[in-house]
């Protein structure tokens, strides 16, 4: 598997070998001896959502808490096509508040790191997505939030127009990031 460093620090996509052929395909997902060490996060909780078209699930992070110090997540898109963002919410970060995306789907098999410290989202591009994900800590509700996925401050360039998006009560009633980061 290929790890390459993204523009966001600690952020990188997992590129696997996929051995194809008129039957389907084989790839290695996850193999602890191998990428945990690229990664630095052990991961301890497996999750799977499935979302139609237009769905925009985020942008959402675990807070770090006396019981778990946040969540870094391994996602990625075993059924479908997804644009996956993520945005930098470490507030000492020169790169607070910046985000960054990419495509991930069921033919390049590609996979999205996201340490602890980034909110993340995705917006389903095909008529179906299966999203798979690992998490470094269990879920906690005390420590789930999130803001608004469209927040202009933050400016992720979402390939579906706001009139396209379907969302949950939660996400589109979310706060600005500036309201949860206040100085």
């Amino acid at each position: 598997m290929d790890v390459v460093d993204l523009p966001l620090a600690g952020l990188k996509l997992l590129a696997p070998k996929v051995f194809a052929d008129s039957r389907g395909f084989f790839l290695e997902s996850w193999r602890t001896d191998q990428i945990w060490g690229a990664l630095g996060a052990a991961f301890v909780q497996d999750n799977h959502s499935r979302s139609t078209k237009h769905t925009i699930r985020g942008l959402h992070f675990q807070r770090a808490t006396a019981r778990a110090p946040g969540q870094a997540k391994l996602v990625r898109c075993a059924r479908g096509k997804i644009f996956d963002a993520v945005v930098d919410i470490r507030k000492d970060s020169p790169t607070f508040g910046k985000w960054h995306a990419e495509i991930l789907d069921d033919e390049s098999h590609k996979q999205l790191f996201i340490p602890v410290g980034f909110a993340h989202g995705f917006c389903v591009l095909s008529d179906v997505a299966d999203v798979c994900y690992k998490t470094s800590s269990t879920y906690d509700a005390e420590a789930e939030s999130g803001f608004q996925y469209d927040d202009p401050a933050v400016g992720v360039a979402w390939p579906i127009a706001r009139t396209e998006a379907v969302l949950s009560a939660r996400d589109a009633n979310a706060k600005p990031l500036k309201e949860l980061f206040s100085p």
